[in-house]
């Protein structure tokens, strides 16, 4: 962890000197989580920002917090590479005064900039951000197996007697059993299914069959995954559906290679839509993009001429009406991809040399 944290710290002081500021302060859940090598600021798992931000300066890492914070997250979060400021929880004036004073008030680069003194993190930062170190994808194994282990395990005892916030709510359980947070746990039943692409949980049955997603979060990263639970058969005209998903979903995997831009996958996408007999679906739903400390980095569209590379993780999401598939895939050093979130346990067939979810009949 410390060895990791010292390239990142690096990496941060290459910015300073290119960019000819005097700090780097990082808020956001992401940064923070990517700056300190997994550890969380996160008391409120809805904010975007924390009780604790990162501020590099060419000669120290600090990690400023105030007094109700800051013993937990030197006994628990924080790797050794930091030094930690702590001011009174009621004085945020306080911390703005240490940070001047830190940066001989000099200007200042930030994630989420709050004042005239700071401005926008550069691409080049932003790119280190995506690409996994190797410590980062171990990481991200552990948490991409948790969440699809914590996902089959409450599809295998869901009852179609259950409601949707049922789903969700042992769903989310069973991540937190894993030490991972629920980020996201959308659920959509039997009738809810075919009419929502977004379905947040209500209180409705979910009957003969359900969708259950995942946007699971540990040491700061995103495993995105997408299963469905079905009780009795599945029609042939809803099999089918899964099926084109499948294909679709193949033609952008195998297009996942390091060079490859997300506008061309997304171009692609839409001629297989198109292909399978459903030319509006593209515009039906985002088609996913890149992962890793946001749930998506950067989404897919006709304009993001963002490219891919070794050690970027990428979740897509094709979706048809009533059916979708979605994994967490990262991009290894060959080309290959190593897909983060499959589990033996849970039924799949092979499409063009991977295997890919498919429903689980209870």
């Amino acid at each position: 962890m410390n060895e990791e944290v010292s390239k990142k710290l690096e990496l941060i002081r290459q910015t300073l000197r290119e960019t000819e500021v005097q700090g780097v302060r990082l808020r956001g859940t992401d940064w923070f989580a990517w700056a300190t090598a997994g550890a969380s600021n996160t008391v409120l798992l809805t904010a975007e920002s924390g009780v604790a931000e990162v501020l590099i300066t060419t000669e120290d890492a600090w990690v400023l917090t105030d007094e109700i914070e800051a013993q937990r997250l030197q006994d628990e979060e924080l790797p050794a590479n930091f030094k930690v400021y702590v001011n009174p929880w009621a004085d945020g004036a306080a911390r703005e005064s240490f940070v001047r004073d830190a940066t001989g008030g000099g200007k200042v680069i930030s994630d989420r900039p709050i004042s005239n003194l700071e401005q926008p993190l550069p691409p080049s930062l932003q790119l280190h951000k995506r690409v996994m170190m190797s410590s980062e994808l171990e990481r991200y194994r552990q948490v991409g197996q948790k969440a699809s282990q914590a996902m089959t395990e409450v599809l295998k005892v869901a009852k179609p007697t259950w409601t949707e916030y049922q789903l969700a709510g042992a769903g989310a359980e069973a991540l937190w059993a894993q030490g991972l947070h629920p980020a996201l746990t959308l659920v959509a039943g039997e009738r809810r299914l075919p009419l929502y692409r977004h379905a947040t949980p209500t209180a409705e049955q979910i009957g003969r069959q359900a969708m259950l997603v995942f946007c699971a979060r540990g040491y700061g990263l995103y495993a995105n995954l997408t299963r469905f639970v079905c009780f009795g058969k599945l029609s042939d005209e809803r099999a089918e559906l899964h099926s084109h998903v499948r294909e679709i979903e193949a033609v952008v995997l195998n297009l996942c290679q390091p060079g490859t831009t997300l506008d061309t996958v997304y171009h692609a996408l839409a001629q297989a839509y198109e292909q399978h007999g459903f030319p509006n679906a593209i515009r039906e739903h985002h088609q996913g993009g890149t992962t890793g400390y946001l749930a998506r980095e950067i989404v897919a569209n006709p304009t993001t001429t963002d490219a891919l590379a070794e050690g970027i993780a990428v979740a897509w999401n094709p979706s048809l009406t009533g059916a979708k598939v979605e994994d967490t895939f990262v991009i290894l050093k060959d080309g290959k991809l190593e897909n983060l979130t499959f589990d033996q346990n849970f039924p799949n067939v092979e499409v063009e040399g991977r295997l890919r979810p498919v429903p689980l009949y209870n």
